[in-house]
């Protein structure tokens, strides 16, 4: 008869997988570990389930943030997760079986979610690592997601950095900030662009 799975097995599981896709390939994975329950709460927090449309989840690794949007009430049927690493995306399959999981670049969103999202969304949310990217890369992103969504809809992005990983200061977005959630490895603050 197998062995029930326990809650801390999946977690020091999931804390391997991170570390190996993170010493083969540190600029894309960008973190040794996954976000902690609290940062992935605090993500969540920002997206409200009572809009309509699509969640898209840029880079999400073993799911902690995607656990937390079904936990806020997002049905797994409206998530669309993109994710590069195969592995990932496998269990993330596992996890989240009724979810829109696709293995595919999320810096290049626009031909990545081509023919996948019918409506526009009410919210993205990523953990991507994006200070290993030139922030011209990363205002594309910025504008491409915003293109994907609802006005005034939020891009969530948490970072370990002091400064934001897109500038705080823009005539076509707002930014505003979490407090800093000292409950993560290392501590992180979660920043939200709306563009009106």
């Amino acid at each position: 008869m197998p062995h029930p799975r326990s809650p801390k097995r999946d977690i020091l599981e999931d804390e391997a997988r991170f570390l190996r896709s993170w010493f083969e390939r540190p600029l894309v994975t960008g973190a040794v570990t996954p976000s902690g329950r609290m940062l992935a709460r605090t993500m969540a927090s920002y997206v409200d389930p009572r809009l309509t449309g699509p969640v898209i989840e840029l880079g999400p690794g073993t799911g902690p943030v995607t656990d937390a949007l079904v936990r806020r009430g997002i049905a797994q049927e409206r998530l669309v997760l993109v994710e590069y690493n195969p592995d990932f995306c496998k269990l993330l399959r596992r996890r989240f079986p009724k979810a829109t999981v696709l293995q595919g670049d999320a810096y290049d969103i626009r031909a990545t979610l081509e023919g996948v999202v019918a409506e526009r969304a009410c919210a993205t949310i990523s953990s991507l690592p994006l200070f290993t990217k030139p922030l011209e890369q990363r205002l594309d992103l910025l504008t491409a997601a915003h293109d994907l969504m609802h006005p005034d809809a939020p891009f969530v992005q948490f970072t370990y950095a002091v400064v934001p990983p897109i500038p705080a200061k823009s005539t076509t977005y707002t930014a505003s900030r979490s407090n800093k959630v000292w409950l993560n490895l290392p501590p992180a603050r979660v920043w939200v662009y709306r563009r009106p």
